[in-house]
């Protein structure tokens, strides 16, 4: 389901953790210490499943897609035109992907992906969600009033551009295919792909030009 809009104002908290472990952190570490010191919990497992997220499930599934999309316009078709089957030809899929479909941002329109009921997210493709994904204020406020939430992220787009939401649900999962940053002619797929950051795939960022991709 997509939603149309072009309105102001947002109050999630998307800034960077602080060094400190939050309460939440904490309660995790204290419910993984119970759970492996009862035998309930393989640690070398829990280990394997972290490992697996952090190195290969992560928004740099994605990542390839588009720089994919970016260097070949045939790839790019089938991806907007059916996406499970073409992230398969590179790959990517699995649990939480298999029902992927990617919207491309133009001049004219800017797409952004929410979860309206809960936290419904292509693990598979961008990896693990962040936790201002899954708040009730982006939830909420992305449909009401996405010009403010992705001011709020540092976005300011043009007056005239359109913003067009799209609300991901368990069947039905949404990435959306950032537009291609200027003076990036000469890079090769892996260092497009260094360009495009999840908050880009969800709609809350743009791409890194090559100046700020450091």
């Amino acid at each position: 389901m997509a939603h149309d809009h072009d309105h102001a104002d947002h109050d999630h908290d998307h800034s960077h953790p602080a060094s400190e472990l939050s309460p939440m952190d904490l309660r995790v570490r204290a419910l993984e210490s119970v759970l492996v010191e009862k035998g309930y919990v393989d640690p070398a497992a829990l280990d394997a499943l972290i490992e697996t997220y952090e190195t290969k499930v992560g928004p740099h599934n994605g990542a390839r897609a588009v720089a994919r999309a970016w260097v070949d316009p045939a790839f790019r078709a089938r991806l907007l035109a059916d996406a499970t089957p073409a992230l398969r030809e590179i790959g990517i899929g699995g649990r939480g992907g298999e029902h992927m479909v990617v919207v491309a941002n133009t001049p004219e329109e800017h797409n952004l992906v929410v979860c309206t009921l809960c936290s419904c997210y292509p693990w598979p493709v961008l990896g693990l969600p962040p936790v201002w994904y899954k708040s009730p204020p982006y939830r909420s406020r992305a449909v009401i009033e996405p010009r403010a939430v992705l001011a709020e992220f540092g976005v300011t787009l043009p007056a005239d551009q359109r913003i067009r939401v799209w609300d991901s649900t368990a069947e039905l999962r949404y990435m959306v295919l950032p537009m291609r940053p200027a003076g990036t002619d000469g890079l090769d797929e892996a260092a497009l792909a260094a360009l495009v950051t999840r908050d880009a795939m969800i709609g809350t960022g743009l791409a890194r030009t090559p100046e700020r991709n450091t």
